[in-house]
């Protein structure tokens, strides 16, 4: 039996991966009186007077929703939202799983921006947070924005953030592999969609200044045609060089190459034009933009691919279930900048110096220690620019750059 077929059977089984489970139980009249009416009534009159006490009488505390359109679902495309129900139930398995936290999915049979956010509002009383999963660019950007500008709780587009995070914490440990520097490095992003998009956000929060953006019509620029508003906004910050030309054109001399892609569009020729000991993240799927093998074979020091079966996967799952963990213990509002730098900088720390090695850069998926360790760093994160406790820690520099934090000083 193949996975593929094993998988269709497990699902047959399942008939559903998840199901609700009461921590209340009803043996008694006394049980039912106090679960239910009468006595349910009682923690309804303190929340009417007193909303945040919804976090202390209710599931909103620790359950989010796993929200999707169906839109683009993993490499299938346009599945629509009952197609997208087996995702979004794996994805509430993970959440639950590695991070302890409740997730409901929830498939929209609208891919209509507005009622998309419509809804979403309507729905987030029930819920401490939104995860929005599989929305295709460039509709996901201006959702995640808007949502964020509307409900006092987490949204996170996982596609895009969760991506970014672990690529991130990838690359930072690559760095210290390689002997190179953020400010020197050349960096190649190829795929400008959600995941792109985030990721070259991130790298430019964190200090990468030479980044250069790439799609299938080659290098974006200024000057490029038919960019989305997203894209715009991004060729004013990326390619300050100016750069022309295709993506053999753009890796010529570049240290740093992250795909988020298709298959084989990378040669060992292009791999060779890169500068020494360069950093691949291939992280296509099923197939990545190069195999591993071949990039080493063409002088490559560090790949990293999304792959399982080899070294240096780039599994969003080290990051999402203790962002989300870390946000609702700590009660945050927002996922911000510094969240997602505090993560990603928690992420690359659990590979210690003495371990650390070019098929060695990320922690695996199933290290316990990850959703723990990221939810303590989420936490810290949101006490650091309010209360000014941590500004002697290595995330400083970095974050008191941000605007976030450029508010915080000028206003103390």
């Amino acid at each position: 039996m193949t996975n593929q077929e094993k998988a269709l059977k497990m699902h047959e089984e399942w008939n559903g991966k998840l199901e609700t489970i009461a921590k209340s139980h009803v043996k008694t009249r006394e049980d039912l009186a106090i679960a239910y009416t009468p006595g349910v009534a009682e923690p309804c009159k303190v929340i009417a007077e007193d909303k945040e006490a919804a976090y202390k009488y209710t599931i909103k505390s620790n359950t989010i929703a796993v929200v999707s359109d169906g839109s683009a679902v993993l490499g299938l495309g346009n599945i629509g939202p009952l197609a997208a129900m087996p995702v979004m139930e794996g994805k509430a398995v993970l959440f639950k799983e590695f991070g302890g936290v409740n997730a409901v999915p929830i498939c929209l049979d609208t891919q209509d921006t507005e009622e998309i956010i419509k809804t979403v509002v309507n729905i987030a009383p029930a819920f401490g947070g939104i995860n929005l999963e599989d929305i295709s660019a460039p509709r996901c950007f201006e959702i995640e924005e808007r949502l964020k500008e509307l409900l006092d709780i987490p949204v996170f587009h996982d596609d895009q953030h969760g991506t970014a995070i672990v690529v991130l914490a990838g690359i930072i440990n690559a760095l210290k592999v390689t002997g190179k520097d953020k400010e020197t490095c050349k960096v190649v992003v190829n795929g400008a969609g959600s995941a792109g998009v985030a990721i070259t956000k991130l790298l430019l929060t964190y200090g990468f200044s030479h980044i250069t953006m790439c799609d299938i019509s080659g290098i974006l620029g200024k000057d490029s045609q038919n960019l989305n508003w997203m894209q715009k906004k991004m060729v004013e910050v990326t390619n300050l060089e100016g750069k022309k030309g295709t993506l053999a054109d753009a890796l010529n001399g570049a240290d740093i190459f992250v795909g988020v892609s298709a298959p084989n569009i990378v040669t060992k020729e292009m791999v060779a034009s890169m500068n020494k000991d360069a950093i691949l993240f291939a992280m296509a799927n099923p197939v990545p933009e190069i195999m591993p093998d071949l990039a080493k074979e063409a002088g490559a020091k560090v790949v990293g691919t999304g792959r399982s079966d080899f070294p240096n996967q780039v599994n969003n799952v080290v990051a999402f279930p203790g962002i989300f963990k870390g946000a609702l213990e700590g009660r945050a509002t927002k996922i911000t900048e510094e969240m997602k730098l505090a993560t990603a900088k928690a992420i690359e720390s659990l590979v210690p110096d003495e371990e650390l090695n070019e098929n060695n850069i990320l922690p695996e998926a199933f290290d316990p220690r990850v959703a723990d360790v990221v939810s303590e760093a989420v936490k810290e994160s949101i006490s650091w620019l309010f209360t000014g406790a941590k500004r002697d820690t290595i995330l400083w520099p970095i974050i008191s750059k941000t605007p976030m934090a450029a508010n915080y000083i000028n206003y103390h």
